[in-house]
């Protein structure tokens, strides 16, 4: 059995939720970011991984919590690797819930673990994931997703406080962010950036990597590999993916894609192929 395995697949529930089952021996997962949260379970062995400041480790069982847009590694933390299952639903996907189920909140829920123990809730969010790769039973899958988000909401969520909600909002910096966003393949220098919302570049470089865990040309790499995932699964070739997402060549294409997500591109459109 080969020790480096993922297989993602796109479920249709909320839009589509995207789901990751892997096994891992010696990936090493550069600083990346998902638009989407990441809540996996480890199957067996253990995972250390960065985020929120730190360093975490996982071990079988538990469940792993990484905010969307939060900067994050991950490598193993015991002999032979690990295994775990994942699912990324959006912000947008766990505000429609809430609304759905009547949960008062704030915008998104906020996750201030990353590493939590819940045989409960793990059990739930593994059930749910098999059910995804293997039903094609429609009630049964959407129960199933709206019954495990659900229960790890009500067990684990915060809510980040308004003041903080309002200052990221009004920041300079989210308009950056922004415009990355929304035109990640764009050749922008960091002058033309910093001159978008009147900051110095050294400043600009500075705070966002303060406010976001990395600085604005690793958030732009980000920003393409998301863009193309998405071109990837409309079966678009390789070589016209990295160029229209802004990439050099197929292969700076290639290696910012296994670096951050644990697969190649190629295998990646793979997994979309009907």
């Amino acid at each position: 059995m080969a020790a480096e395995q993922a297989r993602y697949q796109l479920a249709e529930e909320l839009g589509g939720i995207e789901i990751l089952n892997a096994r891992y021996e010696k990936q090493n997962f550069s600083r990346h970011s998902h638009e989407g949260y990441t809540i996996g379970v480890i199957q067996s062995g253990a995972q250390q991984f960065y985020r929120t400041g730190g360093n975490h480790i996982a071990p079988q069982d538990s469940i792993i919590l990484v905010n969307a847009d939060e900067v994050h590694t991950g490598c193993s933390a015991s002999e032979g690797g690990w295994s775990y299952q994942a699912m990324y639903p959006t912000p947008e996907q766990f505000e429609q819930l809430s609304q759905e189920l009547g949960i008062k909140s704030q915008g998104a829920p906020y996750f201030s673990q990353a590493v939590v123990e819940d045989a409960l809730v793990a059990n739930s969010l593994r059930n749910t994931i098999a059910t995804l790769e293997h039903s094609s039973n429609r009630l049964l899958r959407e129960s199933m997703v709206y019954s495990s988000l659900s229960l790890l909401l009500s067990r684990h969520s915060k809510t980040r406080p308004l003041s903080v909600l309002k200052k990221v909002a009004d920041s300079k910096l989210s308009i950056v962010k922004q415009f990355l966003d929304e035109q990640p393949e764009a050749d922008v220098s960091l002058s033309e950036l910093a001159n978008l919302v009147n900051l110095s570049p050294c400043y600009l470089v500075k705070q966002f990597l303060k406010q976001y865990g990395i600085p604005p040309h690793a958030y732009q790499i980000q920003a393409r590999l998301r863009l193309a995932k998405s071109f990837l699964r409309q079966g678009n070739k390789q070589l016209d993916v990295a160029l229209d997402c802004g990439f050099h060549d197929q292969s700076h294409f290639s290696r910012h894609f296994k670096r951050a997500l644990g697969i190649t591109p190629g295998r990646y459109a793979k997994e979309f192929q009907a």
